[in-house]
């Protein structure tokens, strides 16, 4: 079993080097982004374990990178990193897996394992709407021929009410899907964003696509564009 360890704390690279051997792995370390990008692209690996906080190159970065080069082999995101980022990202690029510093090595263990058996299957990589596109890969959205520039939280709402097309969602799910758990603001802000969204997917299109149901929530219909 192969695995590329891209990791910049050199002792715990080391300390995971070394049992990962002892599990029988045999592990190829990279120190910073730029290198760890190009052995997940160029080598045969048989799954990876990618920090996110890395110099050179950010691990999500290179995540894109490997998916975006048809490249499936299955990802551990291993991060101390809370805030900015989070696991919906991580699973959005094309993530398998998630563990979060500090961390039982046994557990890693069986989660690499676990990434193995199930292999790198061929995964769908765009999710279509109507005449909306969103690829989760390189985290773009289009209508059409035309691309849609969103922002992050524009992104993860939209990511969400189209992967739940046709169904009437509550502000209560959007929220739980798109924000942080650590959130304790008001849920108007859901209304905020669906304004946004309507400005960028719908108005400048002539279309009706993301409806509000009255003291239910917001609808992300197929037949609206």
């Amino acid at each position: 079993m192969r695995l590329l360890l891209v990791e910049d704390e050199v002792d715990l690279a080391d300390a995971l080097r070394r049992g990962l051997i002892n599990e029988g792995f045999v592990v190829d370390v990279a120190h910073e982004g730029v290198t760890g990008a190009w052995m997940a692209v160029q080598n045969p690996y048989d799954v990876v374990v990618l920090d996110i906080m890395l110099p050179g190159k950010h691990g999500y970065q290179i995540l894109k990178e490997i998916r975006a080069a048809a490249i499936w082999t299955p990802v551990l995101m291993l991060t101390a990193k809370d805030g900015e980022y989070d696991q919906t990202d991580a699973f959005d690029l094309g993530a398998d897996d998630y563990l979060t510093k500090p961390f039982s090595f046994i557990v890693l263990v069986a989660r690499l394992r676990a990434l193995i058996r199930r292999g790198a299957p061929v995964r769908p990589v765009n999710i279509t709407v109507g005449l909306l596109t969103l690829d989760p890969t390189r985290k773009s959205v289009s209508r059409g021929e035309t691309g849609i520039s969103l922002t992050p939280k524009e992104y993860a709402i939209l990511h969400f009410l189209m992967r739940n097309h046709d169904r009437v969602v509550s502000k209560a799910e959007i929220l739980d899907n798109a924000w942080d758990a650590a959130y304790q603001g008001s849920d108007n802000v859901v209304e905020v964003y669906m304004g946004y969204l309507r400005k960028k997917i719908d108005v400048p299109f002539g279309s009706l696509t993301l409806t509000t149901v009255r003291g239910m929530g917001y609808c992300l219909s197929s037949d609206g564009s």
